[in-house]
């Protein structure tokens, strides 16, 4: 059963190379789906969409390098540098 509410709770704090920005993020995941073999556009784009992992590989760590930060976030990064670009 999940504690009372009232106790305190410690989170982790996030280690300094664990706050990766989300370009450097994306580009990661993006060499290790191409690398595997995949499109890496059709699934990254699958994996915001849906917030489904498995459209993210394993390989390179990929999937957990993802997760690390939210998908609203990394649309919203995606969204402000193309804007940026025009």
């Amino acid at each position: 059963m999940v504690g009372n509410m009232q106790d305190t709770m410690m989170f982790k704090k996030m280690e300094k190379e664990d706050l990766k920005p989300a370009k450097q993020i994306l580009t990661e995941v993006y060499n290790a789906l191409k690398e595997k073999g995949y499109n890496p556009i059709s699934q990254i784009v699958g994996y915001l969409l849906s917030g489904d992992p498995a459209y993210i590989t394993s390989f390179k760590n990929a999937r957990n390098i993802i997760r690390k930060i939210e998908r609203d976030e990394l649309l919203e990064e995606l969204v402000k540098s193309y804007l940026e670009k025009q």
